[in-house]
């Protein structure tokens, strides 16, 4: 019997007989949750050990994650895209940006679902958690420090508070002292609403090779650093949120239904192809991914 006619068989999923039975519970008879296999198959420990760092300090610095042949395809095939710089200081002025990954840099999926991220993110959130927004990033020399900020700071919700989302940043230049690396503030994710950053609190700088990553929570007072190396320093950073909170791009306009069948079952899921339960994510009642062309057994 296949899984959708044993879904559709099944009393309890035709028999509901309070609210509280629709909260948290996956309904979809035929498009059920998805996890990673490779995030999955990690060392707990090692990953509980880099959490707990996480915690505590906002953020982690993750070192030597990304081989040298998948930095050089993004370089590759982000090259050509590299052709603007921010509209206003905060964007960066001297900053060249790539928006729209997922449907124009297929070399960007490798960061973006990296198995690690994905483990740590499995700790964070909630089930079909989504991907938020996912940048290429190129500060050109000459600029200045980006604002500090905080990532989630759009959403309604008063600090002290979880993180609604978590970021990364892959280094694919080596980031250094005077070229941009990512500044942060250690533990002023724990910072109420009315405490901002002072010119004396401690900050660090995500000085780390390519190849690496800075990984930090969304609640994090932190910013891109200025650069004055005479060279640029490229990068990819994403953003990830709970799967009931908006995305900061809308990926069901940003992404063809072709390229969302193409990809893998990760990056479809982090890109609204998924339901939070009972059904949130919906499309005419029914599973989104019931909208794109799959092939399906």
């Amino acid at each position: 019997m296949s899984k959708q006619q044993s879904g559709r068989d099944d009393p309890r999923f035709r028999q509901i007989d309070s609210f509280d039975q629709y909260l948290g519970t996956d309904l979809a008879r035929t498009h059920g949750f998805t996890s990673s296999e490779e995030a999955a198959g990690l060392d707990p420990e090692m990953v509980q050990f880099q959490h707990d760092r996480l915690m505590r300090d906002g953020y982690i610095i993750l070192h030597d994650v990304v081989d040298a042949a998948t930095l050089q395809a993004l370089r590759d095939e982000a090259a050509p895209y590299l052709d603007k710089v921010g509209r206003n200081s905060f964007e960066g002025e001297r900053t060249q940006r790539i928006y729209g990954l997922p449907e124009k840099l297929r070399s960007a999926d490798a960061f973006i679902e990296h198995p690690l991220i994905l483990a740590h993110l499995d700790r964070l959130f909630l089930p079909n958690y989504l991907l938020s927004q996912a940048q290429v990033i190129n500060i050109l020399s000459g600029s200045p420090a980006q604002p500090l900020h905080i990532d989630d700071g759009f959403y309604p919700w008063p600090r002290p508070r979880p993180a609604l989302s978590v970021a990364t940043v892959f280094a694919v230049d080596d980031f250094t002292e005077d070229n941009g690396a990512t500044v942060a503030i250690p533990g002023s994710h724990r910072w109420g609403e009315d405490r901002f950053p002072l010119p004396d609190d401690p900050r660090v700088k995500a000085t780390m090779p390519a190849g690496s990553c800075i990984l930090f929570l969304g609640n994090l007072w932190h910013g891109g650093g200025e650069n004055h190396s005479g060279s640029s320093r490229l990068a990819i950073t994403a953003q990830y949120c709970e799967p009931w909170l908006r995305t900061q791009e809308n990926y069901f306009l940003s992404v063809s239904r072709e390229t969302a069948a193409a990809v893998s079952e990760n990056i479809r899921r982090l890109l609204g192809y998924s339901i939070h339960p009972p059904f949130m994510g919906m499309s005419d009642g029914m599973h989104p991914k019931r909208k794109l062309p799959l092939q399906e057994d």
